[in-house]
């Protein structure tokens, strides 16, 4: 396999499309390796790069199916219980405390049973 054709920022041909661009219209990879990149310039740093994929290759996004949507709704139950507490705390649990945010910072003046 050679080398990915490199194209500049806004100047991608016709029939390419990047994983953000193929969803809006209903479309995945589908399993297709990654046709071209995209390079955006920046100071300093290295390039931004997106990848594109094919449209022609690729598919239709599979449909949200009863037990998907299950998984999905208790993944993001799973996020947002505190496992110190074991409550919904109503937003997604940071990891960088890893409990809800009366857990991590207790306060004093407050008996453990109001909060």
């Amino acid at each position: 396999m050679g080398a990915l054709p490199v194209y500049r920022w806004h100047l991608a041909p016709d029939g390419y499309a990047t994983r953000r661009q193929l969803r809006e219209r209903g479309l995945r990879p589908g399993g297709q390796c990654v046709a071209a990149q995209l390079e955006r310039p920046r100071r300093r740093r290295g390039p931004l790069v997106a990848y594109l994929y094919r449209i022609d290759l690729a598919l239709p996004v599979r449909p949200m199916t009863p037990a998907r949507r299950a998984a999905l709704a208790a993944a993001n139950r799973a996020r947002r219980t505190c496992p110190a507490c074991r409550r919904d705390a109503g937003y997604v649990i940071p990891t960088s405390l890893g409990t809800c945010v009366p857990c991590a910072y207790p306060d004093p003046d407050r008996s453990e049973g109001n909060i």
